[in-house]
């Protein structure tokens, strides 16, 4: 039986906690200074505490996941110290926290995996980046993955200084994303189209076209060419979109950018 521990259950940390809770041969406990979300925990059937100081005595941790506020990490892990094994495992999702940084608060022995998820998790739709210390084990990688895979998709990076490049495009992305939908939503009304509809067109669109982009395995390129004909209706918006000044790649590039500079600064705070 792998006992886990939780560090934190917000937003994130009950997302995965909620997708978790079902999985057998898992025994979940959660730690969360926060009285609703605590209870929150406990109505989905985990065992939570205030403190890690309040967890049973008996309590052996296999794997602590940090899913506190990146300002947390540091004394979240150095508490998990009392309950985690020196084989243990030791998660985080917190964005800018350094495996390196983690390390001076949890000792040479734990392996550490440094995570990036995204908000999709919620509905097991997540994108998770991870990284690995080097003293990580093959068991190490895959049980953080069957945790990690239980939310969405996983990939593993070893050169761990581009994981604030995947916290400004996937971590972030779903902001990017929601409020692509809202613009484009607000094109709609501004055509004349009622609020209602509008929504729903910019939702049913977005969903299908990346749905379909994910299944086929083309290119985007090549799909954005499919559907626009030479001087048509697609042709016309796309000068717009594309326009090498002040088109979307240019404000997707300042925007990853601004969000990957953010990131290096919490690591360094």
């Amino acid at each position: 039986m792998t006992q886990v521990l939780l560090i934190g259950a917000g937003n994130m940390g009950f997302a995965m906690l909620r997708t978790w809770i079902g999985m057998e041969g898992h025994r979940f406990a959660v730690v969360e200074v926060n009285e609703s979300l605590r209870q929150r925990a406990e109505s989905v059937g985990a065992q939570a505490y205030d403190a890690v100081s309040d967890l049973p005595v008996d309590l052996a941790a296999n794997v602590v996941v940090i899913a506190t506020k990146p300002q947390a990490v540091a004394d979240a892990v150095a508490d998990s110290r009392a309950v985690l094994g020196q084989d243990g495992l030791l998660m985080s999702v917190a964005a800018g926290i350094t495996i390196d940084g983690m390390r001076q608060y949890a000792g040479e022995g734990p392996a550490i995996v440094r995570c990036m998820p995204n908000t999709p998790a919620a509905i097991g739709e997540g994108m998770v980046v991870c990284c690995a210390s080097a003293n990580a084990r093959s068991s190490d990688r895959a049980l953080a993955l069957s945790l990690l895979s239980a939310i969405g998709r996983v990939a593993f990076i070893e050169n761990e200084s581009l994981m604030d490049a995947v916290t400004a495009m996937s971590g972030s992305g779903p902001a990017y994303v929601f409020h692509l939908l809202e613009a484009f939503s607000a094109a709609g009304v501004a055509a004349g189209l009622p609020e209602d509809l509008a929504m729903t067109l910019a939702k049913q669109t977005v969903f299908g076209a990346a749905k379909l982009a994910l299944a086929s395995g083309a290119d985007p390129a090549v799909l954005r060419e499919q559907v626009t004909s030479a001087h048509g209706t697609t042709a016309a918006a796309l000068s717009v979109l594309m326009n090498p000044e002040v088109g979307l790649a240019v404000l997707f590039r300042r925007a990853v950018e601004a969000a990957r500079h953010r990131s290096l600064e919490l690591g360094a705070e």
